[in-house]
Protein backbone atom coordinates (compact mmCIF):
# COMPACT_ATOMS: atom_id res chain seq x y z
CA UNK A 1 0.00 0.00 0.00
CA UNK A 2 1.35 3.45 -0.97
CA UNK A 3 1.65 6.56 1.14
CA UNK A 4 -1.59 8.23 2.24
CA UNK A 5 -2.32 11.26 0.02
CA UNK A 6 -5.71 12.36 1.39
CA UNK A 7 -6.47 15.23 3.78
CA UNK A 8 -3.97 15.21 6.65
CA UNK A 9 -6.51 16.48 9.17
CA UNK A 10 -8.69 13.40 8.64
CA UNK A 11 -5.88 11.33 10.09
CA UNK A 12 -5.83 13.46 13.24
CA UNK A 13 -9.59 13.23 13.62
CA UNK A 14 -9.48 9.46 13.13
CA UNK A 15 -6.98 9.12 15.97
CA UNK A 16 -8.87 11.59 18.13
CA UNK A 17 -5.85 13.79 18.80
CA UNK A 18 -3.61 16.31 17.10
CA UNK A 19 -0.75 14.69 15.20
CA UNK A 20 0.62 18.08 14.07
CA UNK A 21 0.68 17.19 10.38
CA UNK A 22 -0.19 20.64 9.03
CA UNK A 23 2.41 22.86 10.65
CA UNK A 24 1.19 26.21 11.96
CA UNK A 25 -2.47 25.42 11.18
CA UNK A 26 -2.44 22.90 14.04
CA UNK A 27 -1.90 25.74 16.51
CA UNK A 28 -4.82 27.88 15.32
CA UNK A 29 -8.59 27.83 15.71
CA UNK A 30 -8.80 26.56 12.13
CA UNK A 31 -7.57 23.12 13.23
CA UNK A 32 -10.34 20.61 12.31
CA UNK A 33 -9.66 18.61 15.50
CA UNK A 34 -10.75 21.68 17.45
CA UNK A 35 -13.73 22.44 15.22
CA UNK A 36 -14.91 18.85 14.69
CA UNK A 37 -13.68 16.69 17.59
CA UNK A 38 -15.12 13.44 16.28
CA UNK A 39 -14.12 10.81 13.75
CA UNK A 40 -14.51 11.59 10.03
CA UNK A 41 -17.25 10.01 7.92
CA UNK A 42 -21.02 9.95 8.05
CA UNK A 43 -21.07 7.94 11.28
CA UNK A 44 -18.36 9.94 13.04
CA UNK A 45 -20.76 11.67 15.43
CA UNK A 46 -22.90 8.61 16.11
CA UNK A 47 -21.79 7.62 19.61
CA UNK A 48 -24.35 4.79 19.67
CA UNK A 49 -22.33 2.95 17.03
CA UNK A 50 -19.13 3.08 19.03
CA UNK A 51 -18.10 -0.13 20.73
CA UNK A 52 -15.71 -0.77 23.54
CA UNK A 53 -12.20 -1.05 22.08
CA UNK A 54 -10.51 -4.44 22.27
CA UNK A 55 -6.88 -4.77 23.28
CA UNK A 56 -5.96 -5.46 19.66
CA UNK A 57 -7.84 -2.35 18.54
CA UNK A 58 -5.93 -0.19 21.02
CA UNK A 59 -2.61 -1.63 19.84
CA UNK A 60 -3.52 -1.10 16.18
CA UNK A 61 -4.66 2.48 16.74
CA UNK A 62 -1.43 3.30 18.58
CA UNK A 63 0.61 1.87 15.72
CA UNK A 64 -1.39 3.89 13.20
CA UNK A 65 -0.97 7.04 15.27
CA UNK A 66 2.82 6.78 15.51
CA UNK A 67 3.10 5.82 11.84
CA UNK A 68 1.06 8.86 10.84
CA UNK A 69 2.97 11.24 13.10
CA UNK A 70 6.22 10.38 11.33
CA UNK A 71 4.62 10.05 7.89
CA UNK A 72 6.05 6.63 7.07
CA UNK A 73 4.49 3.84 5.07
CA UNK A 74 3.38 0.55 6.58
CA UNK A 75 6.39 -1.27 5.11
CA UNK A 76 8.85 1.39 6.31
CA UNK A 77 7.38 1.23 9.79
CA UNK A 78 7.54 -2.57 9.91
CA UNK A 79 11.10 -2.61 8.57
CA UNK A 80 12.16 -0.08 11.20
CA UNK A 81 10.56 -2.14 13.95
CA UNK A 82 12.26 -5.36 12.81
CA UNK A 83 15.61 -3.58 12.71
CA UNK A 84 15.37 -2.08 16.21
CA UNK A 85 13.96 -5.29 17.70
CA UNK A 86 17.45 -6.79 17.34
CA UNK A 87 19.10 -3.96 19.28
CA UNK A 88 19.79 -4.02 23.02
CA UNK A 89 17.53 -1.95 25.23
CA UNK A 90 13.80 -1.29 25.27
CA UNK A 91 12.37 -2.00 21.81
CA UNK A 92 9.66 0.67 22.00
CA UNK A 93 12.18 3.34 22.93
CA UNK A 94 14.54 2.20 20.18
CA UNK A 95 11.69 2.41 17.68
CA UNK A 96 10.94 6.04 18.49
CA UNK A 97 14.65 6.91 18.51
CA UNK A 98 15.04 5.41 15.03
CA UNK A 99 12.04 7.37 13.72
CA UNK A 100 13.37 10.57 15.32
CA UNK A 101 16.73 9.99 13.61
CA UNK A 102 15.21 10.07 10.12
CA UNK A 103 16.46 13.03 8.08
CA UNK A 104 12.95 14.36 7.42
CA UNK A 105 12.21 14.39 11.15
CA UNK A 106 15.55 16.05 11.88
CA UNK A 107 14.85 18.86 9.40
CA UNK A 108 11.45 19.33 11.06
CA UNK A 109 12.83 19.22 14.62
CA UNK A 110 15.51 21.77 13.72
CA UNK A 111 12.78 24.16 12.63
CA UNK A 112 13.63 24.33 8.92
CA UNK A 113 10.18 22.99 7.93
CA UNK A 114 6.73 23.51 9.42
CA UNK A 115 5.87 19.80 9.20
CA UNK A 116 7.54 16.50 8.39
CA UNK A 117 5.72 16.48 5.05
CA UNK A 118 7.25 19.85 4.20
CA UNK A 119 10.64 18.55 5.35
CA UNK A 120 10.37 15.59 2.96
CA UNK A 121 9.68 17.99 0.10
CA UNK A 122 12.77 20.06 0.95
CA UNK A 123 14.90 16.92 1.02
CA UNK A 124 13.57 15.49 -2.24
CA UNK A 125 14.21 18.82 -3.97
CA UNK A 126 17.83 18.67 -2.80
CA UNK A 127 17.71 21.64 -0.45
CA UNK A 128 19.35 19.68 2.38
CA UNK A 129 22.94 18.59 2.89
CA UNK A 130 24.42 16.12 5.38
CA UNK A 131 28.09 16.67 6.14
CA UNK A 132 28.35 18.91 3.08
CA UNK A 133 26.81 16.44 0.63
CA UNK A 134 23.33 16.72 -0.88
CA UNK A 135 20.96 14.00 0.37
CA UNK A 136 17.54 13.48 -1.22
CA UNK A 137 16.42 10.47 0.84
CA UNK A 138 13.96 11.45 3.62
CA UNK A 139 14.52 8.14 5.45
CA UNK A 140 18.29 8.69 5.70
CA UNK A 141 19.34 7.80 9.26
CA UNK A 142 21.24 10.68 10.86
CA UNK A 143 23.84 9.65 13.42
CA UNK A 144 25.28 11.69 16.33
CA UNK A 145 27.82 14.22 15.13
CA UNK A 146 26.53 14.56 11.57
CA UNK A 147 25.75 18.08 10.38
CA UNK A 148 22.40 18.75 8.69
CA UNK A 149 22.36 21.99 6.74
CA UNK A 150 20.24 23.89 4.23
CA UNK A 151 21.98 24.77 0.98
CA UNK A 152 22.94 28.42 0.57
CA UNK A 153 20.42 29.11 -2.20
CA UNK A 154 17.61 27.46 -0.23
CA UNK A 155 17.72 29.76 2.79
CA UNK A 156 15.51 32.46 1.28
CA UNK A 157 12.55 30.14 0.71
CA UNK A 158 9.50 31.79 2.28
CA UNK A 159 8.24 28.55 3.83
CA UNK A 160 11.61 27.96 5.47
CA UNK A 161 11.72 31.44 6.98
CA UNK A 162 8.15 31.10 8.28
CA UNK A 163 8.93 27.69 9.80
CA UNK A 164 12.03 29.01 11.58
CA UNK A 165 10.05 31.91 13.00
CA UNK A 166 7.43 29.52 14.36
CA UNK A 167 10.05 27.10 15.72
CA UNK A 168 11.74 29.87 17.69
CA UNK A 169 8.70 29.94 20.00
CA UNK A 170 9.10 26.31 21.07
CA UNK A 171 11.42 24.63 23.55
CA UNK A 172 14.75 23.31 22.25
CA UNK A 173 15.55 19.60 22.39
CA UNK A 174 18.57 18.60 24.46
CA UNK A 175 19.86 16.15 21.85
CA UNK A 176 19.92 18.74 19.05
CA UNK A 177 22.16 21.75 18.49
CA UNK A 178 20.79 24.27 16.00
CA UNK A 179 22.57 27.29 14.56
CA UNK A 180 19.95 29.52 12.95
CA UNK A 181 22.57 31.88 11.54
CA UNK A 182 24.09 29.13 9.38
CA UNK A 183 20.83 27.19 8.90
CA UNK A 184 22.49 24.08 10.28
CA UNK A 185 22.25 21.66 13.16
CA UNK A 186 23.71 18.50 14.65
CA UNK A 187 22.45 15.52 16.56
CA UNK A 188 24.44 15.61 19.78
CA UNK A 189 23.34 12.16 20.94
CA UNK A 190 20.83 9.49 20.09
CA UNK A 191 17.45 10.69 21.43
CA UNK A 192 16.22 8.98 24.59
CA UNK A 193 12.53 8.44 25.35
CA UNK A 194 12.18 11.25 27.95
CA UNK A 195 13.48 13.69 25.32
CA UNK A 196 11.14 12.66 22.50
CA UNK A 197 8.13 15.00 22.71
CA UNK A 198 5.30 12.84 21.38
CA UNK A 199 2.38 11.42 23.36
CA UNK A 200 2.49 7.76 22.41
CA UNK A 201 2.32 4.35 24.06
CA UNK A 202 4.98 2.63 22.00
CA UNK A 203 4.79 -0.52 24.15
CA UNK A 204 1.42 -1.26 22.55
CA UNK A 205 3.14 -1.41 19.17
CA UNK A 206 5.66 -3.88 20.54
CA UNK A 207 2.81 -6.01 21.87
CA UNK A 208 1.04 -5.83 18.50
CA UNK A 209 4.04 -7.03 16.53
CA UNK A 210 4.89 -9.67 19.12
CA UNK A 211 1.69 -11.64 18.51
Amino acid sequence: MGRYTGPSCKQCRREGTKLFLKGTKCFTEKCPVERRPYAPGQHGQNTARRRKSSEYSKQLREKQKIKRIYGVSEQQFRNTFEKVSKLPGITGHNLLAALESRLDNMVYRMGFAASRKAARQLIRHRHVEVNGKSVDIPSYAVTPGEEVKLRQKSREITAVMAAMDQASRGAALSWLAVDKDTFSGRMLERPSRPNIPIAAQEQLVVELYSK
